[in-house]
């Protein structure tokens, strides 16, 4: 080492290891990241710098020994990346692992020496270096392979080391923390070393975890004990001995409780619950001990110890051995139904789920989760099937004349067997044969005999039988996917839906038609629904009983509208039927819901019959569309054609009904069919439509009217909270309505003339820079517009309002005057206050504002833009966090220039009142050339970044008219190849690689560039001359060709040409 290097390192190794009050924390960590910086570097290497450490690693006084162990260890940490030779490695890791011993340890080793006068080793004397021995240890084994890690001996040295001398639960919660992950390295690069020490590798992880309480460890635990099952096989007798005590010191944790929560206590628990988990389904060896356990937790009165051993018995199933969770499945089944039976709603409502009991909802989920799992066998559902409650249950329905007899009890206990026999129906499809053929025809049968009694009235159906029956048509309908092409439709459950179809059917019109009670019609609309829902190609619901039941809801709609709630029911029946024919892509079902049911609703709109609200029709007609674009484009013309009718009747006879209906009609244009993704180009451009429209209509008013305009737009704006700016700032989110009136706002503000009177100046600020918060183009044309027109006495005041309190407090919270390339900050960005693009284009459109008016204030957002592309200082302050942010906020920096040289149809022209000074694009192109192309030449920036500074400088070339161009052409000329060059790189600069083409073959075609000319040609000889010195085999084969050219350059008009040309051919 340079003695100035020696003399830097020792100097940052004495602060380190200083443990005296004159050296802060942070002054070692500075001199800890110096040391790492010179090793990193190559300025020394690792073994020079141990040699300088050697005082400080071999010094008898205990504690500057130790921070110099602990100081070589983090510079190991510091430096994981970096090649090591693998002999170096081997001394630093037994060098390590002989410091491996815990302060117990210690004190056993003295206690020997009193009585048996054995010299202590000098390694276990070195217990306060145990700190520096962990983070070294564990350094060196995370090293990969081609950069000098430890080998397999030297890692069970380390191994041998660890479990003779450290008692890990005696140590602080760090260094413990750096065992278990010493520990989990082990087993995760070295298993071959784990599993050669068979039984004493685990009993020293069952040492370890013992008694373990902080969370942070605890997690790294319950990771231990799961990757020892998953490196140990389930035949090892290692992990079967150890088996139990290992699961004792699991289930002592469990469930996961925290004595005093604290609010970020939640997600830890969920981490630290999930982890456990994962470590009780480990191994099937925990089996005998995890079941019992968790069953018994079952009858805990905390609701969230329930869930959590349910939540555990339902992942664990997928992980034990079926045979053996056979042995348990009667416990599991008895505490199962108790607290389904306890724990069920009062309220019938078919296929609801339990959403306010979670207790129930997991134990239905495990239920289900059995059945899977002993699908061959169903031990598990016939214990169901056979269940003394569950039959005595079915066996009472016929004791229920109607809704009303059924008692809270009676009706919870209904729900809960009810909801039992949903999940066992829907676990798979051998389940759901058992069901359908143990109770479905029963059911059936008793639903029909109902039916067929004399005096029979809707009120008088037994509606226990309907309210199971439905339950089970949705559990099997679950069983069958939409996007199923086929399907095993000889199924028992299928056959005998098949056959019970006719009467299921007539039974559900009847109810549905007939009943007086909402929980009836609701009933027997979810079993028509149900029975609609199967494809086509497997279905137990013939074509006619499908076409059936839309009809009868197409009736419905049209003919019932009288009972919301039942009308409502049945359309959204409709709509989940049409959606469910669109995602099979039935086309057979698609044309019979086409004819029945589309073709009925689109005269709704045009129909003169005024018994059935408009309203309605236009609800009705508007969902059925959604369904699918096929439909939806039928009623987007229905729609067109109703909306010109009703506003002819209304303009030509005076109906105010036919304006209501035309209100009515637009509000679902706007609702309803404009935000369809479908239709996000149709929405687009007849907003874009609107917008012109707008503008032209604004601009030929006076300047009056438009300030009447511009205050009744401005209190519609103000008096709707979504527009309202409050304290915290935060970004817009518009629906599709409020987007488009802030767009047509926006419109009103640029096609102001210079002027009319702008009252309330700061809201309307606030208002259309919040709008530009979500990259809202149309706001960032009307902010340019407001500058662009506003008295020079306004502007000051607006240019502070916008800046210093709303661009940049979104930027960085700052109140600068002057905007600095530290004021586009992404960190802050991504808090979620706005994107620096819409900052970009924002202060791009202002810019391009105040150019046009010739204002001086141009010169500060010139000078930001120019600033960031120069200085590069976006990558080196934090502001970006990753390259590819990087890149996106340069393109859209070096783009503005684009925003503000090029004209522009949107706003800021003649036509929209803009005040344009003559000679501004002049302007900028001598304000800014002269800094861009000093800036070039003296960047050595990598290419991407060098592209954006030639990015910027070609719009601003392409947009100057030639005239000023042709003044600055020898400067100009080769920065143009160069960025030529460049930007033909990437094939999205194609468009300004053409415009920069143009603007160059002006410049060589114009009578005053024919110097220039000249001087290309002698430059392209020159090239050719140097090129011929080039290998003989590389360019030998272009001779002819070069020569011929040459013969050409002969006759040139100019002399110099000639003679480079003379020069050249004799070269070749």
């Amino acid at each position: 080492m340079a003695d100035s290097t020696t003399i830097s390192c020792v100097k940052h190794i004495e602060t380190y290891v200083d443990s005296s009050s004159s050296r802060s924390p942070s002054q070692q960590d500075a001199s800890l990241d110096a040391l790492a910086k010179l090793l990193l570097n190559d300025i020394i290497t690792l073994e020079l710098l141990v040699r300088e450490m050697e005082m400080y690693l071999t010094t008898t006084d205990n504690i500057i020994r130790a921070r110099g162990i602990l100081l070589l260890a983090e510079l190991l940490t510091r430096c994981s990346s970096k090649r090591v030779e693998d002999k170096t490695v081997h001394s630093l890791i037994g060098f390590f692992a002989d410091r491996l011993v815990s302060l117990i340890s210690y004190v056993v080793f003295a206690y020997n020496y009193i009585y048996t006068q054995v010299n202590i080793p000098c390694s276990v004397a070195d217990w306060r270096a145990l700190r520096g021995a962990l983070v070294g240890c564990l350094a060196l084994m995370r090293r990969k392979t081609d950069i000098g890690a430890i080998s397999s001996s030297d890692a069970n040295a380390v191994a041998q080391s660890f479990m003779q001398n450290l008692q890990v639960q005696s140590l602080g919660q760090h260094d413990r923390k750096l065992c278990f992950e010493i520990l989990e390295c082990l087993m995760d690069s070295y298993p071959d070393t784990v599993m050669s020490m068979e039984d004493e590798f685990v009993y020293v992880i069952c040492e370890a975890i013992d008694g373990e309480k902080d969370p942070q460890c605890l997690l790294l635990t319950f990771r231990l004990v799961e990757r020892l099952a998953q490196l140990y096989p389930e035949s090892s007798s290692s992990l079967a001995s150890y088996a139990e005590d290992l699961f004792n010191i699991l289930g002592s944790y469990f469930p996961i409780h925290f004595t005093h929560p604290k609010g970020e206590d939640d997600a830890k628990r969920e981490e630290l619950s999930r982890a456990l988990m994962l470590a009780f389904a480990s191994t099937p060896l925990f089996e005998p001990f995890a079941i019992p356990l968790l069953l018994e937790k079952l009858s805990s009165s905390l609701p969230s110890a329930k869930i959590e051993s349910l939540k555990y018995l339902t992942y664990c199933m997928d992980k034990y051995h079926g045979n053996v969770i056979q042995e348990q499945h009667k416990p599991l089944w008895s505490s199962l139904k108790d607290i389904v039976l306890t724990s069920a709603p009062s309220s019938l409502t078919a296929g609801s789920i339990y959403e306010d009991n979670k207790v129930a909802d997991e134990a239905l989920v495990l239920v289900q989760k059995l059945i899977q799992q002993d699908n061959d066998s169903v031990s598990f559902l016939k214990l169901i099937l056979n269940d003394a409650d569950v039959n005595m249950t079915l066996k009472n329905l016929s004791n229920y004349n109607n809704y009303d007899d059924i008692t809270v009890t009676d009706k919870q206990r209904l729900n809960a067997v009810s909801r039992i026999l949903h999940v066992s129906a829907a676990a798979s499809v051998a389940s759901c044969n058992a069901i359908f053929q143990s109770v479905f025809s029963e059911l059936v049968n008793g639903l029909q005999s109902t039916m067929q009694v004399k005096d029979y009235t809707p009120s008088g159906l037994k509606f226990v039988y309907l309210y199971v029956c439905v339950d089970l048509l949705t559990a099997c309908s679950t069983l069958v996917k939409p996007t199923d092409k086929t399907y095993l439709d000889k199924e028992t459950w299928c056959t005998l839906l098949h056959s019970f179809c006719p009467l299921l059917t007539s039974s559900f019109v009847k109810t549905m038609k007939e009943s007086t009670l909402d929980i009836y019609t609701h009933t027997s609309v979810r079993g028509l629904q149900i029975l609609a829902s199967f494809p086509t190609n497997f279905s137990p619901v013939p074509k006619s009983t499908f076409e059936e039941i839309l009809v009868e809801f197409t009736s419905v709609i049209t003919l019932k509208f009288n009972n919301a709630s039942i009308w409502r029911f049945v359309l959204n029946a409709l709509v989940e039927i049409g959606s469910l024919i669109k995602i099979s892509d039935d086309s057979e079902k698609m044309s019979s819901f086409d004819v029945i049911v589309v073709e009925k609703m689109l005269p709704l709109l045009s129909s003169d019959d005024l018994s059935m609200p408009f309203s309605l029709k236009v609800v009705a007609v508007s969902k059925i569309g959604m369904t699918n674009l096929k439909y939806m484009r039928k009623i987007v013309q229905e729609l067109n054609t109703a909306i010109s009718t009703n506003l002819q009747k209304y303009w030509l006879d005076g109906n105010s009904n036919s304006a209501e209906h035309a209100m009515l009609l637009l509000e679902c244009y706007v609702d309803e069919v404009l935000p369809c993704d479908t239709y996000i180009l149709l929405r687009q451009k007849l907003l874009e439509t609107t917008m012109n429209g707008m503008k032209r209509a604004m601009a030929s008013c006076s300047e009056d009217s438009q300030s009447t305009i511009l205050d009744k737009a401005f209190s519609i704006l103000s008096s709707s909270t979504s527009f309202q700016v409050d304290e915290s700032m935060q970004p817009a989110e518009y629906s599709c309505r409020e987007e488009w009136i802030i767009s047509l706002f926006d419109s009103v503000i640029i096609a102001l003339r210079p002027k009319t009177q702008v009252k309330n100046t700061e809201e309307i600020l606030q208002i259309i820079t919040r709008a530009l918060s979500n990259a809202h183009i149309p706001s960032a044309h009307a902010l340019g517009s407001l500058f662009n027109k506003i008295p020079n006495d306004s502007l000051e005041e607006a240019m502070d309002i916008t800046f210093n309190k709303y661009i940049v407090r979104f930027a960085n919270g700052d109140g600068d005057n002057e905007i600095g390339v530290s004021n586009l900050r992404l960190s802050n960005v991504n808090d979620g206050l706005i994107t620096s693009d819409a900052i970009v284009v924002g202060l791009a459109w202002v810019g391009k504002g105040l150019l046009m008016r010739g204002h001086e204030k141009v010169k500060d957002v010139i000078k930001f833009f120019l600033n960031f592309l120069i200085s590069n200082r976006s990558t080196s302050n934090g502001s970006v966090s990753s390259s590819e942010d990087c890149d996106d906020l340069m393109r859209a920096v070096a783009d503005s220039f684009s925003i503000i040289m090029s004209d522009s149809e949107a706003c800021l022209n003649r036509n929209l009142h803009a005040t344009v000074k003559p000679l501004y694009k002049q302007r900028l192109f001598n304000m800014v050339m002269p800094i861009l192309l000093a800036a070039i030449v003296k960047s050595d920036s990598p290419i991407p970044y060098k592209s954006m500074m030639h990015r910027a400088l070609a719009h601003v070339i392409s947009n100057t008219p030639l005239s000023a161009i042709l003044g600055e052409a020898k400067k100009l000329i080769p920065l143009m190849v160069d960025g030529l060059t460049i930007l033909s790189e990437d094939v999205q600069n194609r468009d300004i690689v053409y415009n920069l083409l143009l603007v160059l073959s002006g410049i060589l075609t114009d009578k005053n560039g024919e110097d220039l000319l000249c001087l290309v040609r002698e430059t392209a000889i020159q090239c050719l001359t140097a090129m011929s010195e080039l290998p003989y085999a590389s360019v030998y084969r272009f001779r002819p060709e070069v020569l011929q050219t040459l013969s050409r350059a002969l006759d040139d008009p100019k002399r110099s040409v000639r003679q480079e040309a003379v020069r050249c051919r004799q070269a070749w």
